[in-house]
C-alpha cells in the first residue's frame, strides 16, 4: 500500500474533482437514516463474526473458543444491552479484546466494565490522549470529561498491529472523523470495521475539534480503497454495511465537496457563505440535510489550509 503524506493527499483531493462528479454512482444511504436509534439487532457476517447494532451504533463481535473480540463498545447507557447481546451469540464467551475505533462515547462506553474483567482495550495513541482530556465542543458547548484511569485503553499503537488470531488493525492517519481513527480487518471473512471514518447513515460528523476534517475524509476514502477489494464488507459506526463500490461513490462525492469548500475558503468566504453556496446540493437527496455537515466541514479547513495554521 502506498504511503501518502497529508500534503500529497491534498493534491489528490484538489485535482479533477468536479469532472469526476459527472455520472456519480447512486448513493444508497436514505434507507439507513430510517433505522431505529434504540433496541438491539444482530446480523451474521460469518460463522463466528457478527454485527451487533445497539442504540444506533454498530459493533463487530468475533466469537470463538478463546473468547470474544469486540470492535467498539457502544455508549455507557447501552453497554449492558450490548454485552447481553454478545453473550447470546453462537460460541460466545468472555470478551478478551475491545478496540476503540476513536474516542467518542458511543465507542468507549464499555471500557471500564471490560477492563475490570481483564480485557485488553486497544486504541490508537491519539485516542488515549483524547480520553484523558477534558473536551468541550466550540459549536454547541457539549462537554466530555476524561475517562477514569480504569477506563483508559491499556494497549495503544501508532501505526498498525496484529492479534495472534490474525486479526489486523491500523491507523487511519488522514483523520476523517478524529485524529485517532483506526480500522480492524477480519481477513477470514474479509470484513473491515472502520468506526466513524465512514458513514452508512447520511452525512458524518466532522469532529474538527479533535482533528477530523473534510480533506481527511477524502484521504481516508482513498486509503480504504487501497486496502479493500470488491468482496470486502465495510462496517461503519452507524448505518448500513458498505461495499467497495459505496466507498468509490463516497470518494468521488467528498472529493467534489472538498474542492468546492477549499475554493470558498481561498476566496475569503466564511461558514455561513459556505452553507449558502450549497456545495452538496446534488447529493442531498441521498444523504439528507447538509447544513451542519457543510458548516463543520468548512470550519475543519481552518486548521489544515489556513496560511497561518
Amino acid at each position: 500500500m502506498e504511503s501518502r503524506t497529508r500534503r500529497q493527499m491534498l493534491r489528490v483531493a484538489a485535482g479533477g474533482a468536479v469532472g469526476a462528479a459527472i455520472g456519480l454512482p447512486a448513493l444508497r444511504f436514505t434507507a439507513a437514516r430510517a433505522q431505529p436509534a434504540s433496541g438491539v439487532a444482530t446480523l451474521p457476517l460469518g460463522d463466528t463474526l457478527h454485527l451487533v447494532t445497539v442504540g444506533g451504533t454498530n459493533v463487530v463481535a468475533q466469537t470463538g473458543p478463546g473468547g470474544v473480540v469486540l470492535v467498539d463498545g457502544a455508549s455507557g447507557a447501552n453497554s449492558q444491552s450490548l454485552l447481553d447481546a454478545v453473550a447470546a451469540l453462537p460460541a460466545s464467551g468472555p470478551v478478551h479484546t475491545l478496540f476503540n475505533t476513536h474516542w467518542h462515547p458511543e465507542q468507549t462506553g464499555s471500557n471500564e466494565r471490560l477492563t475490570a474483567s481483564g480485557a485488553t482495550i486497544i486504541a490508537q495513541e491519539n485516542t488515549r490522549l483524547w480520553l484523558a482530556t477534558d473536551i468541550t465542543y466550540p459549536w454547541d458547548g457539549q462537554r466530555f470529561e476524561p475517562l477514569p484511569d480504569a477506563a483508559q485503553p491499556n494497549l495503544t499503537f501508532y501505526d498498525e498491529g496484529e492479534l495472534d488470531s490474525g486479526v489486523r488493525y491500523g491507523y487511519l492517519r488522514h483523520s476523517a472523523h478524529t485524529d485517532g481513527d483506526l480500522y480492524v480487518h477480519f481477513p477470514d471473512e474479509n470484513v473491515l470495521a472502520v468506526g466513524g471514518a465512514a458513514s452508512g447513515a447520511g452525512w458524518p460528523l466532522v469532529d474538527w475539534w479533535t482533528g477530523g476534517w473534510i480533506g481527511g475524509i477524502v484521504g481516508t476514502m482513498e486509503l480504504l480503497l487501497d486496502i479493500t477489494d470488491a468482496g470486502t464488507r465495510i462496517v461503519p459506526a452507524h448505518g448500513t454495511v458498505l461495499t467497495r463500490a459505496d466507498l468509490e461513490s463516497q470518494y468521488t462525492m467528498y472529493n467534489t465537496i472538498y474542492e468546492r469548500l477549499a475554493g470558498l475558503l481561498n476566496s475569503g468566504r466564511g461558514p455561513d457563505e459556505a452553507v449558502a453556496a450549497r456545495p452538496t446540493q446534488e447529493f442531498d437527496a441521498q444523504m439528507g440535510p447538509s447544513e451542519e455537515f457543510v458548516r463543520r466541514a468548512f470550519e475543519s479547513l481552518w486548521a489544515y489550509l489556513s496560511p497561518d495554521a
